[in-house]
């Protein structure tokens, strides 16, 4: 009797080891967890993760696209022509003005018009400074101090951004995209004070998706509406169309 005891206490005492075993395998999920909580309260409270910087923009000088289209923009605001106004108006042209506070100076008023009837408003910079080469903050404040100038005017904080003369570097897209920019509008067709066309690089001809950077000559050239009229005939004549060039950009 004493042996058959002696005997059923060790067959329960060796059933308990393999249980006990199981139970610290079944769940190694646990037992990582377990040690990964432990190397937390030895290694200290995980730092926080510090703000995002803002994402760079984009550089275009035209738009990838199969439609035939092309894309009218503008830049400083030194022609107020009022019969500009009305050829807009006229043939709902999708025009974008990127625009420099202090070329335009008391003239807000000819583009608040231009915006009634369809014109975008774009950033151009506080002073047309060449922005290449110039500190951060100096860029900065030439990008964001016309954010400001144009919410304040149009209730607007422009997405595109057109760098003055087209000259950009590295920090002059850190500079717009902290402003809100999330496009640097460049060109590959120009027209200059005559209404003659110049192009950047590639054909000498107007191609679907190019951007058109028409100069402001108020005072020496053809007035502005000429030279539209005569950029669109050529438009016309190429089977291509003016878009809006925010809906693409």
């Amino acid at each position: 009797m004493r042996a058959r005891g002696l005997a059923a206490a060790l067959l329960a005492l060796v059933a308990l080891v393999p249980l006990a075993g199981c139970a610290q395998s079944v769940d190694p999920i646990e037992r990582l967890g377990k040690k990964a909580a432990e190397r937390v309260r030895s290694q200290g409270p995980v730092p926080a993760a510090g703000p995002r910087a803002p994402a760079l923009p984009r550089v275009v000088d035209r738009v990838r696209t199969r439609e035939r289209v092309v894309f009218l923009t503008y830049d400083d605001g030194v022609e107020r022509d009022p019969r500009f106004v009305d050829m807009v108006r006229e043939l709902r042209l999708p025009v974008a003005m990127f625009l420099t506070d202090s070329v335009v100076g008391p003239g807000y008023g000819h583009f608040a018009r231009l915006r009634a009837v369809g014109a975008s408003i774009e950033n151009h910079t506080l002073d047309h400074s060449a922005l290449r080469g110039l500190p951060y903050a100096g860029q900065r404040a030439e990008i964001c101090g016309q954010q400001e100038k144009l919410r304040a005017r149009f209730g607007v904080r422009p997405r595109l951004f057109r760098p003055p003369y087209g000259t950009y570097d590295a920090t002059t897209l850190r500079a717009a995209g902290g402003c809100g920019i999330s496009a640097v509008v460049l060109w590959r067709v120009s027209v200059d004070g005559d209404g003659g066309l110049s192009y950047a690089r590639g054909a000498h001809r107007l191609l679907p998706g190019d951007i058109v950077a028409v100069d402001p000559d108020e005072t020496t050239g053809t007035p502005l509406r000429e030279r539209t009229a005569r950029l669109l005939d050529e438009v016309r004549g190429r089977g291509l169309r003016v878009a809006r060039l925010e809906d693409y950009v």
